[in-house]
C-alpha cells in the first residue's frame, strides 16, 4: 500500500500550542475552583471545567491534525469525532477530580497520572481514527508519544495541585508559566504520536458519511470556536472570582460572626418577630440551665419562668420595646431549675435589616459574683470589720436621715455614745487579738440587750459604741435599756483563761433638745459619757448644758497640761510609809501634783485621766521617776535615812521596748542605787504573763523592787503571786474605808495578809486615816500602813523637817 507523506501548517501548529497554553491555565485556575467548593456546587464546577478543559485540549489536538498537509482529501467520521470528544473531556474531569482533593500522595498522583494519560491517548488515537484514511503506525514511537503522555499528565496534575490556590496578588504569572509547559507537554505528545502515523493513499468507509471540507479554513473556524469557548471559560472564571471574593469575604464574615457568637463570654439568645427562640450559644445554655432542646423553636415567654417574680414585667416590657427599635440595658435575677439564683446583666438589641426590626438579640452575662464583690465593698464602706456593725459613715447616714424624718413630725429621738472603761487595759496586755475577741463578744452583748427596741449599734472605732434610738415610749424606757446595757457587759469575759470584768460608760443626748445636728447630738452624748467616767465610770447619764462648762473646763486644762512639764509646774509630794511598831519611816511614795498658775494645786485625780487619755502620762511617768529618784540620792548624800522610794508606773511605761534599760539609764543618771528604788505596779499590767514575767524578771535581776498596787480591786489571781517576782503586797484604801464598820471587807484584808506572809511578801496597807483602822491593822499582824493618820503628802522640804529626825516619830 502506498505512504503518503504531508507537510505542516505552521500558523496552525502555533495556534494548536496557545490553545494547549490556554487550556492548561483554564485546568490550574479551574482546580482552585474546585478544590474549594463543595457539594452540588463542586459537582457543578468539575463538571463546566471537564467540559472546558477537555474541550480545550481536543482542539489543541484537532487543529494539530489539520495542521497536517496531505496530498490527499481528508474525511472524517463524525461519530468517532464525538468520541474523542468525550475522550478528552472525560480525562479532563479525572484531573480535575484529583486535584481538587485537600491532600496528593504520591500514589494519588500515579494513579491519576496513568487515567489522564490513558484519557489523552485514547482521545488522541481516537480521533486520528476518525479519519477516513488507513493508518498505521510505528510502535516505537507509538509507545514513547505513550510515556510523552504519562509524563505530561504527571507534570499537569503536579502543577494544577500546586498552583490551585494561587490567587495571590503575584501568582498569575506562575500559573502563566506553568501553563506553558503544560501546553508543552501537551502538545509534544501530540506531535509524537503524529510521527508514529503512516497514512496511505487508499480510503475507509465511515460509520455515517463524512463532511468533506475544505481543512485550512476548518482549522480556523474550530481555533476561532475554542478560542470563543476558552475566552468564555476563563470570562466565566473572572465573575466567579469576583464572586467568590465576595462569596468569601461573607463567609470569612459568617466565620467571624459565628465566632463571636459562639465564643461570645455573654449568653446570646436569638428571638425572630414570631417571638420564638430561632438560636442560643452554649454560654446562654450553661447560665440559664437549659438544654437546646428546651429552647430553640420554643416561644420566648416559655423562658419567663426562671425569672424571680418581681421582675418578670419589667423585663416582659423592655423585651417588647426592643422590637420598636431600642437598645435597652437592664439588670434581673434568675432562679435556675437547681435552685441556684444567679444576677445578671441583660441587653435588648433589636436586629434591624434593610430599616426594619426583623428580630432581637437578648445578650446577657452573669453577674453575681461581680455583684456580690459590689456588695461586700458597699459593705465594708458602711460597715465594721471586726463587728460587722454599721460603721461611723453609715450611722451620720442615719441620724442625718433621722433628723430629717423626726423634724416634720417633731418626733424625738435619742443618741447613746458608750465606750468600755478599761478595754484599753485589756488590748495593751492581751494583745490586739484578744482585744477583738473581746469587742467582738461586747457587740454581740449590746444586741441582745437591744431586742425589742427600735435601736441601731455602730461602732466608731477602737472601744466606742454609738446608739440611735427611735420610737420610745418615755425617757424611762432609754434609760431601762442604758442600765440593761451596762448590766450584761458587766458579766466575765472569758479570755485566755481567765474570767475578766469590765463595765461600760454611757452619755445620752436628745433630739431636739440637745442639738438639731449629728455632730451636735454626737458631741453632746460624749459629754455626757466623759462625765461618767469622772464620776467613777459604770453608769449612765443624760447630757445637760452645766456639761458643757465642764468640757471647756477639761479641754483648756488639756492644753494648759501639755506646756506644764516645760513650764515646771509639776512637783513631786512624798507619803511617808510607817513601820507600827515603832513608828520609823520605812519607805516612802512619790505622788506627782501640778502647781497650776492660775487654778493653783491640782490633785492627781484632775489632771492624771487626761494625761492618759492624751497620751502625756508617758512623758509625765518619766519625769515623775527621775525626780523621784533624784530627789531620794540627794537624801542619801545628806544622810537621810537608807529607805526607798516607791513610783508608780504607768501601763504605757511598763508596756515600752527595753523597760529595763530605760530605768537603769534614770538610776545611773540621778546616782540612786537600784535597791533603793521601788517600783509600784497594778494587776492588770500583768494580764499577759508571757510578756509581763519577762518584764518583772529583768527588773528584778538589775535589783529593783516590785512592789503589787491596788491588790484585789482588778483581775486578782494568786498566780500573779507565785509566777512573778512581787516582793510587796498593797492593800488597797477601798478595803480599808469601811473595815471597821465591813465584816467583808475585814474578812478580805485579813486574808491578803494572812496570804503574803506564808508568801514570805511584805504586806502595807494604804488609806489608814483612822486609829480604829490602824488597831484592826495591827490585829492582824499587819506591820507596814501608809495613810494620813500619820501623814498627809509633803513636800520634799517639809518631809526633812519633819521625818529626818533621829529616834522615833512622835504623834
Amino acid at each position: 500500500m502506498e505512504h503518503v507523506h504531508g507537510s505542516y501548517d505552521s500558523l496552525l501548529v502555533i495556534f494548536s500550542y496557545i490553545i494547549a497554553v490556554m487550556a492548561s491555565y483554564t485546568a490550574l485556575d479551574l482546580a482552585g475552583r474546585v478544590s474549594t467548593s463543595k457539594g452540588s456546587t463542586r459537582l457543578r464546577w468539575l463538571m463546566l471545567g471537564a467540559a472546558s478543559m477537555g474541550m480545550g485540549i481536543w482542539s489543541m489536538h484537532f487543529i494539530g491534525m489539520l495542521a497536517l498537509k496531505l496530498p490527499i482529501s481528508i474525511e472524517y467520521d463524525l461519530v468517532i469525532v464525538l468520541l474523542s470528544v468525550f475522550a478528552a473531556i472525560g480525562a479532563a474531569f479525572i484531573a480535575l477530580f484529583v486535584v481538587g482533593r485537600s491532600e496528593l500522595t504520591g500514589s494519588q498522583l500515579l494513579i491519576g497520572g496513568l487515567m489522564l494519560a490513558t484519557g489523552i491517548s485514547v482521545m488522541h488515537y481516537v480521533g486520528m481514527a476518525a479519519m477516513l484514511v488507513p493508518i498505521t503506525y510505528d510502535p516505537i514511537t507509538f509507545i514513547f508519544s505513550i510515556l510523552i503522555a504519562f509524563g505530561a499528565s504527571i507534570a499537569a496534575l503536579w502543577l494544577s495541585f500546586y498552583f490551585r490556590k494561587g490567587d495571590k496578588q503575584g501568582e498569575w504569572w506562575k500559573k502563566l508559566a506553568s501553563g506553558a509547559i503544560m501546553g508543552a507537554a501537551i502538545v509534544g505528545m501530540h506531535f509524537t504520536g503524529m510521527m508514529a502515523a503512516n497514512f496511505h493513499n487508499s480510503s475507509k468507509s465511515a460509520l455515517f458519511y463524512g463532511i468533506i471540507l475544505d481543512q485550512k479554513w476548518l482549522a480556523y473556524f474550530i481555533t476561532g470556536g475554542t478560542f470563543f469557548t476558552l475566552g468564555l471559560s476563563l470570562l466565566g472564571i473572572y465573575i466567579s472570582k469576583r464572586l467568590a471574593i465576595k462569596d468569601s469575604e461573607l463567609e470569612q464574615n459568617e466565620k467571624w460572626y459565628k465566632s463571636l457568637y459562639e465564643n461570645n463570654q455573654d449568653g446570646i439568645v436569638s428571638v425572630d418577630l414570631q417571638r420564638r427562640v430561632i438560636s442560643h450559644n452554649s454560654i446562654a445554655l450553661q447560665i440559664t440551665g437549659y438544654s437546646s432542646k428546651e429552647v430553640v423553636n420554643q416561644p420566648i415567654s416559655s423562658l419567663n419562668e426562671i425569672i424571680v417574680p418581681e421582675d418578670q414585667e419589667r423585663v416582659k416590657q423592655m423585651f417588647h420595646r426592643s422590637f420598636e427599635g431600642e437598645t435597652l440595658n437592664h439588670e434581673t435575677s434568675i432562679v435556675r431549675a437547681d435552685g441556684k439564683r444567679l444576677e445578671l446583666s441583660v441587653t435588648n438589641v433589636p436586629v434591624v435589616i434593610d430599616g426594619k426590626v426583623v428580630g432581637s438579640y437578648i445578650i446577657f452575662k452573669d453577674i453575681t459574683e461581680e455583684k456580690q464583690a459590689k456588695n461586700r465593698i458597699n459593705h465594708l464602706a458602711f460597715h465594721d470589720e471586726l463587728t460587722s456593725l454599721p460603721n461611723r459613715r453609715m450611722f451620720n447616714q442615719t441620724i442625718a436621715e433621722a433628723i430629717e424624718e423626726n423634724s416634720s413630725a417633731k418626733l424625738p429621738f435619742a443618741v447613746m455614745v458608750l465606750d468600755i472603761d478599761r478595754f484599753k487595759m485589756i488590748n495593751d496586755s492581751l494583745g490586739h487579738t484578744v482585744g477583738d475577741q473581746f469587742l467582738q463578744e461586747v457587740s454581740m452583748r449590746i444586741q441582745q440587750a437591744l431586742k425589742g427596741h427600735d435601736a441601731m449599734l455602730a461602732r466608731m472605732g477602737g472601744d466606742e459604741f454609738t446608739l440611735l434610738c427611735r420610737n420610745y415610749e418615755s425617757l424611762e424606757t432609754i434609760e431601762l435599756l442604758a442600765k440593761e446595757i451596762i448590766k450584761t457587759i458587766q458579766a466575765p469575759y472569758r479570755l485566755m483563761d481567765n474570767d475578766f470584768y469590765v463595765s461600760a460608760s454611757i452619755g445620752i443626748s436628745l433630739f431636739p433638745s440637745h442639738g438639731h445636728d449629728a455632730i451636735k447630738l454626737l458631741k453632746n452624748a460624749d459629754t455626757a459619757m466623759y462625765e461618767v467616767k469622772k464620776k467613777g465610770k459604770n453608769d449612765y447619764q443624760f447630757y445637760s448644758n452645766e456639761l458643757d462648762q465642764k468640757l471647756l473646763e477639761k479641754i483648756e486644762l488639756e492644753g494648759d497640761l501639755r506646756k506644764a512639764i516645760g513650764r515646771g509646774e509639776l512637783l513631786l509630794h512624798y507619803q511617808p510609809q510607817i513601820r507600827t511598831e515603832d513608828h520609823a519611816m520605812i519607805g516612802i511614795e512619790a505622788l506627782v501634783r501640778w502647781e497650776h498658775p492660775s487654778k493653783g494645786l491640782l490633785s492627781p485625780g484632775l489632771f492624771i485621766p487626761i494625761a492618759e487619755e492624751t497620751g502625756l502620762i508617758y512623758e509625765m511617768g518619766t519625769w515623775v521617776l527621775r525626780e523621784a529618784c533624784r530627789q531620794m540620792r540627794k537624801w542619801h548624800d545628806e544622810g537621810g535615812p537608807q529607805i526607798p522610794i516607791s513610783v508608780n508606773l504607768s501601763s504605757q511605761q511598763f508596756h515600752q521596748p527595753q523597760l529595763a534599760e530605760y530605768i537603769m539609764a534614770i538610776l545611773e543618771e540621778t546616782g540612786l542605787e537600784p535597791e533603793f528604788l521601788e517600783l509600784e505596779i497594778t494587776e492588770s499590767m500583768m494580764m499577759d504573763a508571757s510578756i509581763s514575767s519577762g518584764i518583772l524578771n529583768q527588773l528584778n535581776e538589775n535589783g529593783i523592787r516590785i512592789s503589787l498596787d491596788d491588790f484585789g480591786t482588778g483581775y486578782s489571781s494568786l498566780s500573779y503571786l507565785k509566777m512573778f517576782p512581787i516582793q510587796k503586797v498593797k492593800i488597797d484604801r477601798s478595803f480599808i474605808r469601811d473595815i471597821t464598820e465591813n465584816n467583808n471587807d475585814r474578812a478580805i484584808v485579813s486574808t491578803i495578809i494572812a496570804m503574803a506572809q506564808h508568801l514570805n511578801m511584805e504586806v502595807i496597807a494604804e488609806g489608814i486615816e483612822t486609829k480604829d483602822q490602824l488597831d484592826i491593822l495591827t490585829d492582824n499582824a499587819c506591820r507596814k500602813i501608809q495613810g494620813y493618820y500619820f501623814s498627809k503628802p509633803l513636800s520634799a522640804s517639809a518631809v526633812e523637817q519633819r521625818f529626818f529626825i533621829p529616834g522615833r516619830l512622835e504623834k
